[in-house]
């Protein structure tokens, strides 16, 4: 019997369709795909370059910090909008790696339950029907999505190789500036690898005040740059006035699924968050804050993780040079962005990256992620599981890269 259920789904996820489309997401094809390969190859190892997540633990330290704060009776309960601590803490770390001074600790702080969440509620803060908001594209669609769910409209930035992968903000129509409210930035980028510039930012700021626009800049790889010191939104004059910038604990400090982020700058902005904020959630447990603490006190933490993935990517770079593509070592980020090929010289065809990447996993057992937003690119993740006696190892690292390179080495690819 048909449940009246199917009947009551929220139109901005689907309404009496819900469940019903045989739409099938790009991860959903990976993971299919994934399987099928294991299935025709079940000896041959598959490599995944495709998660874009941490292969490490957090350090024993941080784990350390959590146990203890664990086992204190006042740490058990709600923290709702975060622990001062943290925030003092927030200040401190803005200003000692990214140089950005004058935050008030309490005013312009506010910790989020990962970034994710943040992204969401960023949507709920500002958006009613009709606003938009401009978004970078490939990328990370979360804003984007509860833009839709609140009525709001999206207008796509391409970021496209020939601008450095940073949207022309020249292009954007008169209409559109409008109505748009907020600008979704994400440098270092994902999965692009690029990396913002000064003049960028104040090119930003510029066209944030001239049109009433707030900025959001997702932080997520911040501290993972490789052409020069960590570069901070807020570190450029203005900036502050228009704007916020997001930090993870994810990547900087291999703490996916400890679910912690924070949210630092415009003090209006942060009110409205810590609103939203306060009706989605009851804050992090207070233990995992304390460990972001002692995380936020001890940057060499994100210098050793950040140190593997750049000798990483050099050797990717390297070898995916030699094998004939164009690869460009990123401004930061753990993913290298690739031009797939036209084809192979035994007369296979790859119309769009998603062709190749399957190619690849179903072929050759290696996976990767497509993206067909803005010119056909695979992204490579540097974060690949490489241990030895329960370790990181260069050896075994330099293993997994060799074999993925004799794979490709089989075939004779087709470039431009």
């Amino acid at each position: 019997m048909k449940s009246y259920i199917q009947n009551l789904f929220a139109e901005r996820i689907g309404g009496k369709n819900f469940g019903k489309e045989d739409i099938i997401y790009k991860f959903e094809k990976i993971k299919r795909a994934k399987k099928e390969a294991k299935k025709r190859f079940p000896d041959v190892e598959l490599i995944d370059m495709g998660v874009g997540e941490p292969d490490e633990m957090a350090d024993p330290e941080v784990i350390e910090t959590l146990y203890n704060e664990a086992k204190k009776h006042e740490n058990r309960g709600y923290a709702d909008n975060g622990i001062q601590e943290l925030k003092d803490a927030v200040v401190e770390y803005m200003e000692n790696v990214y140089g950005v001074k004058g935050i008030d600790p309490v005013n312009e702080v506010i910790h989020s339950v990962g970034s994710k969440p943040a992204l969401a509620y960023i949507a709920s803060v500002f958006i009613n029907p009709g606003d938009i908001t401009l978004m970078t594209v490939p990328g990370y669609p979360v804003t984007a999505t509860h833009t839709e769910w609140y009525g709001g409209e999206v207008y796509k930035l391409p970021l496209l190789e020939e601008n450095g992968f940073l949207p022309d903000l020249e292009s954007i129509p008169e209409d559109v500036k409008k109505r748009a409210k907020i600008l979704y930035l994400n440098y270092p980028n994902n999965p692009t690898g690029a990396q913002a510039t000064v003049e960028f930012y104040r090119e930003v700021v510029e066209f944030a005040k001239e049109n009433s626009i707030v900025v959001v800049q997702d932080a997520a790889y911040g501290a993972l740059t490789y052409n020069g010191k960590p570069l901070s939104f807020l570190s450029v004059d203005g900036a502050k006035d228009v704007g916020v910038e997001i930090h993870s604990f994810s990547k900087a400090y291999n703490m996916t699924g400890w679910r912690l982020a924070f949210v630092v700058g415009n003090e209006l902005i942060i009110k409205g968050f810590a609103t939203v904020k306060d009706n989605f959630d009851s804050g992090q447990f207070i233990p995992i804050q304390k460990a972001g603490i002692y995380c936020l006190k001890h940057p060499e933490i994100t210098e050793r993780t950040r140190q593997k993935y750049e000798r990483r990517l050099k050797k990717m770079v390297d070898m995916f040079n030699e094998l004939g593509f164009d690869a460009k070592m990123p401004g930061g980020t753990f993913y290298l962005y690739l031009k797939i090929p036209k084809g192979t010289k035994d007369g296979i065809v790859f119309n769009n990256a998603e062709e190749f990447s399957q190619y690849l996993i179903k072929e050759k057992l290696i996976s990767t992620v497509p993206w067909d937003d803005a010119g056909s690119f695979v992204r490579l993740a540097a974060c690949f599981p490489a241990f030895k006696d329960g370790k990181v190892s260069e050896e075994e690292e330099d293993r997994i890269l060799n074999e993925v390179k004799r794979r490709l080495s089989e075939i004779e690819f087709v470039f431009e």
